[in-house]
């Protein structure tokens, strides 16, 4: 815990933010009474408080005695959740709980963040780390699945423990930060290798470090030539929007570029304060894409996907993966079948912008690596045609261009001397 120690005096010592929150969503859907009344209990918090990152960060609920004080639970109900956080820990900002409906048991935001005797009574067949990363880290912390790509996982700390987390393995081993020496080993990794030309940062979350922790690792990864690219996977955005403050989005673009991916799940979630917290990153020249994942009882749904990806660009966000919930223990109670994605894409193509609508894909066991998966709209193919169906269930004839030698024959090049070739 001595890591956990070092970013609490880190927080502490760095300056606040003077960034107010900006940007109000039009047509933003009205919060539900019961979402509305939980709000209100913070309603005393000073707003040079609520609008600082640090202090939602020292305020975390994290026991469920603390969580009890704004959620209603059985004493049965309680004893049972106290069992999962000995296993599974608890963390929600307060900002993110203000989202949520306490007296709904299935209230998506809720079930994202609150723990669920389902994490214990149901975790048979997932296993600790289905992606493999362990198995295909070259030095702590650094995974190179990939030929031209490396992650590296900085933290395992963040402010919201997501229970469908991929990594949910690693909250049964405290709060750690990547020493200096382990992230100079990184480093050197990736000087070694050429091939690398794109860095993703994680976790945890990498914004929990403080901005100067994170420059000195942007600046060690901007230095080594062939990095083209850095990415950020981060979901401060959603869970801790005061985050993105001037002092993090100046330092941010002095290393672009930089690409950021964050993790929105739920249309609940594009509030005021998010959408914010995404422009002041765009005008810091940080693009934003967004990675959903697919939750029964969340997101399941062609209507609340459509409502998010929509919502999405409206805030100038990419949505770009929509992902299957990995194979991890404790979160069996969110997996879906794959034919629900397929059903959602296939819901979504035609009927949005294709801007909409986010790529689906399987992050395949054991580090097999993404592939997507996509409605099947060739029903059948030839050398000369493809019989295809489109968003409609209209069954088309079309033409394979690729083999029009096949059908008219050899077409001569015919050159009068005019044209240089």
């Amino acid at each position: 815990m001595k890591a956990q120690a070092t970013l609490v005096k880190e927080v502490k010592e760095e300056p606040p933010s003077t960034t107010a929150t900006a940007l109000q969503l039009e047509d933003e859907e009205p919060p539900g009474k019961a979402a509305t009344a939980l709000r209100r209990l913070f309603c005393n918090t000073p707003s040079e408080n609520w609008n600082d990152w640090r202090w939602h960060f020292r305020n975390r609920i994290t026991t469920i005695e603390g969580l009890s004080k704004y959620v209603h639970f059985t004493p049965q109900e309680r004893s049972r959740l106290r069992l999962v956080s000995i296993k599974y820990p608890l963390a929600i900002t307060p900002y993110y709980l203000s989202l949520m409906n306490p007296d709904d048991p299935a209230d998506p935001i809720r079930r994202q963040a609150l723990p669920a005797s389902e994490e214990l009574s149901m975790a048979s067949a997932g296993m600790e780390d289905p992606l493999a990363e362990e198995e295909h880290s070259v030095v702590p912390g650094l995974v190179h699945r990939y030929p031209d790509r490396v992650l590296m996982v900085l933290t395992d700390i963040c402010p919201m423990l997501c229970r469908h987390c991929t990594r949910k393995r690693e909250w049964r081993r405290g709060g750690w930060v990547r020493t200096p020496a382990q992230v100079e080993a990184m480093l050197e990794y990736i000087r070694n290798h050429k091939e690398v030309r794109d860095v993703i940062i994680s976790g945890g979350d990498p914004l929990t470090l403080s901005t100067q922790r994170l420059e000195a690792v942007l600046a060690g990864i901007r230095r080594i030539g062939h990095v083209e690219i850095i990415r950020i996977g981060t979901r401060v955005p959603v869970v801790l929007p005061q985050r993105i403050d001037d002092e993090l989005c100046n330092m941010l673009s002095k290393y672009s570029p930089i690409w950021l991916n964050t993790h929105f799940n739920h249309p609940r979630e594009l509030t005021p304060e998010a959408a914010g917290a995404c422009d002041r990153l765009l005008r810091a020249g940080v693009p934003v894409n967004n990675q959903s994942v697919l939750l029964k009882g969340v997101n399941d749904s062609v209507e609340t996907q459509l409502k998010l990806c929509q919502g999405l660009l409206k805030i100038k966000v990419r949505p770009y993966y929509l992902f299957q919930c990995d194979d991890v223990a404790g979160t069996e109670h969110f997996w879906t079948s794959v034919e629900t994605g397929v059903g959602i894409i296939q819901g979504m193509r035609g009927f949005t912008s294709g801007l909409a609508v986010p790529t689906y894909v399987i992050d395949l066991p054991n580090g097999g690596g993404k592939i997507p998966v996509q409605p099947d709209y060739i029903l059948e193919s030839n050398e000369q045609e493809l019989t295809v169906r489109n968003y409609q269930g209209k069954i088309i004839q079309y033409h394979n261009p690729g083999n029009a030698k096949q059908r008219f024959g050899q077409i001569p090049l015919v050159c009068d001397g005019s044209i240089p070739v």
